[in-house]
């Protein structure tokens, strides 16, 4: 029979990828989710029977483990921007990624894959951060031969980065950026995913992998980057880190008096984050070591982003009409 992985989380961003090139390798594909019913487009990525959502809340002991029995490998995607409430950093990413791990080494489940975030550090400038190290941490005390994934921003069709400042900027004249200065090293999701998948087969020895694209961009320049994709002119503006803060402030507040159903463009937390730069570390182990070529965004970025240029799929048309006149 094909061996089995559980992927935790494996119908988010970086997940679907992963539970498609598990899939693809010939693996039975276990795609444990909270909301199982919301997860049926994964059933596609195999053939009949082959990638099933899995009901399953990593705040739970036995729902791990029952997502966990007679597993060959294990993958955490599970992670989350809310500092407070039932699936706080705490809760989601140290109490679920040390849970998993657990019950990973009570059932004998030989390998373990954990996807954590650049910038993870004890002493970093935000709580996210530190709940990454943290998280880290409880893994290597149940699973030291995990392999730990540390991603920088992600990119791709569905993710949360480009589309949402693209939208932004189709909206408004002018784009507000909270560390505009700050550097970033986005890599794209599937490059992410084929170094998960290489770490659930035994392809990549144990260890932390820090992961980025073949670019280091400032958050200014990543913006200039995406009008320019979008064919928009905008004005682009930096934002103080003091303002950010009192925007955080106010919007965490909101959060919480609404109990949760205002929604936070930014929190206190990200701001923190923002002043950091977020790129791969001097001699840190990356795709490279991984055998992976990083893709580069200028690959990738056309192909969904063009839905928000004025003119949609006929820019290129509008374009090349214009060049045939000229």
């Amino acid at each position: 029979m094909a061996k089995l992985v559980t992927i935790f989380g494996g119908s988010g961003f970086l997940g679907r990828y992963i539970a498609r090139r598990m899939a693809k390798d010939g693996w039975r594909v276990r795609v444990a989710v909270r909301r199982p019913d919301g997860a049926g487009f994964v059933r596609m990525y195999g053939h009949v029977g082959q990638v099933l959502p899995w009901a399953c809340n990593i705040r739970d002991d036995e729902s791990v483990r029952a997502a966990l029995q007679g597993a060959d490998a294990a993958i955490n995607c599970v992670g989350t921007f809310d500092r407070g409430g039932r699936n706080s950093f705490q809760a989601v990413h140290v109490e679920g990624a040390a849970r998993i791990a657990r019950i990973c080494l009570e059932l004998g489940v030989r390998r373990m894959v954990h996807i954590s975030a650049l910038g993870a550090s004890a002493e970093g400038g935000s709580e996210y951060a530190r709940s990454k190290a943290e998280g880290e941490a409880a893994v290597l005390d149940s699973m030291p031969h995990a392999v730990i994934l540390r991603p920088s921003i992600l990119f791709g069709h569905e993710d949360s980065f480009f589309n949402r400042f693209a939208s932004m900027a189709a909206r408004g004249p002018i784009l507000p950026l909270i560390g505009a200065g700050t550097h970033f090293q986005p890599v794209w999701v599937d490059d992410v995913a084929a170094a998960a998948a290489m770490g659930a087969t035994g392809q990549a020895a144990p260890g932390i992998y820090e992961l980025g694209g073949p670019e280091v961009m400032t958050f200014r320049e990543l913006m200039d980057k995406m009008l320019h994709i979008t064919r928009r002119r905008r004005l682009v503006i930096g934002l103080p880190f003091w303002l950010g803060g009192i925007m955080g402030s106010v919007f965490d507040t909101g959060r919480a008096l609404t109990g949760g159903l205002a929604p936070a463009p930014i929190t206190r937390d990200q701001v923190a984050s923002l002043r950091t730069d977020n790129v791969v570390s001097a001699g840190a182990r990356g795709l490279e070591a991984l055998g992976i070529v990083p893709t580069a965004m200028d690959v990738v970025l056309p192909d969904y982003l063009w839905r928000f240029r004025p003119s949609g799929q006929y820019a290129a048309l509008k374009e090349s009409a214009r060049n045939l006149r000229s």
